[in-house]
């Protein structure tokens, strides 16, 4: 097929120049017919294929490929042969021909099968519908790189969004996202649209119905909303929301953002949906913000308290004052220990609770690792004080120590010259055990005033720490403006030679106070 470069020369050629057909053949060496058509028409010819070219080796075979191929369809999704299993049959019955050849036969059998499929346009009442799903996305969290969970939900006909990350799409993460977006929307949806999530779904029936996890139904009666499952494999009934996944990855994520923790990358994906409210959407009568306007007011109002967003399990108290979670060991304090815990499990924290009491006696950051100690040196203290030999071998404390600020170690050889053994640790871990009422910075500045002032030891800090939080006020200054006489009076020197005539005279237990 000729070029369009090739056709632009044949027409200069001979509308501009002036040369005959014939001259044009000689020059520039193409047949008559093509320059003929290059002068009718601009625009280059499409090659079409008049009949099917002959496949002599293949042509003989083209009927056992389709037989083959339609046999596949028979088989297990996962367990059909693949095209190259196909050319290995044919070559078993005396195929000679290429592979290439089998493959692209096989390509042209599929493609005339598909069918192209389309989909019905949608539209949804204000306040009346959302779609909620996971997506991923890479940062790079405290200096590693971590792949996230995104939590998306977003209103059906404002399309407002909001995005969330969590560390998993566990069912805690899944009920929390839900609930910090009903608060940034202001209100509850009526109905929203899901996956056929294990979180929300156990098991699926055919056509429409569903067997619903337990604690999902609990969320949804307490929020008072209605759910709709898509059918199974078909994203595209609540496309506008996959469509959102790919919008957030690409401009509130892209180049992947450089964070210290999931409060500053949230915060980060909140005002970034925020900003995004400005958007007008194409075809869309105003911008996102506009219509939201119009939406909010007929969502569903919050409830007056929100459920919590947590699973319950109970664990077992080993003899290290640890409980083990998901594999993970979180410490308990031992002063607070019993045989059975109640562990309440949220997205970015576990609360652990003694039975009889309403009030956590721990609380960590949730590990989603495998194997690894969560230990709080603090739990640890009150055994020390009974045990000060293990001080230097505790694994909480050897993991602490390798952080804390060098004024502990001065503080703690203080005590060790000054006091004998064990009376020099159990001072020190009154010291550690103020962690438990003030701030870690303050406490560090407490402990370097009371080496400065030459008082180490626990009382001595924590007079410095009366002192840091309630410092001395200045005195008042006397106002003498309404009394310009007195403020002739000049102050005098005190002079403590007259505390002299109090003292006894005579004998080796005189004294004299210096003037």
């Amino acid at each position: 097929m000729i070029k369009v470069s090739k056709i632009e020369q044949i027409r200069r050629a001979y509308y501009v120049d002036g040369k005959s057909m014939r001259e044009i053949e000689r020059e520039y060496h193409h047949a008559y017919k093509t320059i003929k058509k290059a002068l009718a028409s601009a625009e280059p010819g499409s090659y079409r294929l008049k009949e099917p070219r002959d496949a002599p080796v293949l042509g003989g075979y083209k009927a056992r490929t389709a037989e083959l191929l339609a046999e596949n369809e028979t088989l297990p999704r996962k367990q059909r042969r693949t095209g190259h299993q196909i050319y290995l049959v044919l070559r078993a019955e005396k195929y000679r021909g290429s592979e290439s050849s089998v493959l692209h036969y096989l390509w042209q059998l599929r493609q005339a099968k598909r069918v192209a499929k389309v989909y019905l346009p949608l539209e949804f009442e204000p306040g009346q519908d959302a779609q909620v799903d996971w997506g991923e996305a890479e940062v790079i969290l405290a200096g590693e790189p971590v792949t996230v969970q995104l939590f998306l939900l977003r209103l059906s006909y404002s399309r407002k969004l909001f995005v969330m990350a969590f560390p998993s799409q566990k069912q805690e993460s899944f009920l929390a996202g839900h609930v910090a977006a009903f608060h940034y929307f202001g209100g509850v949806p009526r109905r929203i649209s899901y996956d056929n999530l294990k979180t929300a779904v156990k098991k699926i029936f055919i056509g429409s119905e569903r067997e619903e996890q337990d604690s999902f139904i609990l969320f949804r009666s307490h929020y008072l909303f209605d759910s709709h499952y898509c059918n199974p494999s078909a994203g595209n009934e609540k496309g506008r929301v996959e469509d959102g996944v790919g919008y957030s990855r690409r401009n509130f994520l892209a180049p992947p953002p450089v964070v210290a923790s999931f409060e500053e990358l949230n915060a980060r994906l909140l005002a970034q949906c925020q900003a995004d409210d400005a958007r007008r959407i194409n075809r869309q009568p105003q911008t996102i913000a506009e219509m939201w306007q119009q939406e909010r007011s007929l969502l569903r109002p919050l409830p007056v308290r929100d459920l919590e967003t947590c699973r319950e399990v109970t664990a077992r108290l080993n003899g290290y004052s640890h409980i083990e979670v998901e594999t993970n060991r979180y410490s308990v304090p031992t002063d607070r220990a019993a045989k059975t815990l109640r562990v309440k499990l949220y997205p970015f924290e576990v609360k652990i609770y003694h039975p009889d009491e309403a009030e956590a006696i721990a609380v960590h950051p949730r590990c989603y690792g495998q194997q690894q100690d969560i230990l709080d040196p603090q739990h640890y203290l009150p055994l020390l004080a009974q045990r000060p030999g293990a001080f230097n071998y505790a694994k909480p404390i050897r993991q602490w120590r390798a952080t804390w600020p060098a004024v502990y170690e001065q503080l703690l050889a203080e005590l060790q010259q000054r006091q004998p053994g064990s009376h020099a640790i159990r001072e020190f871990i009154r010291v550690l055990q103020l962690h438990q009422q003030y701030p870690a910075e303050l406490i560090e500045q407490a402990v370097a005033q009371a080496l400065q002032y030459h008082c180490p030891h626990a009382d001595g800090v924590e007079l410095c720490l009366r002192q840091l939080l309630q410092p001395d006020a200045p005195s008042p200054r006397l106002d003498l403006t309404a009394h310009p006489r007195l403020q002739e009076i000049a102050p005098r020197p005190v002079s403590l030679a007259h505390y002299n005539q109090l003292l006894p005279t005579g004998g080796h237990n005189d004294r004299q106070f210096a003037a």
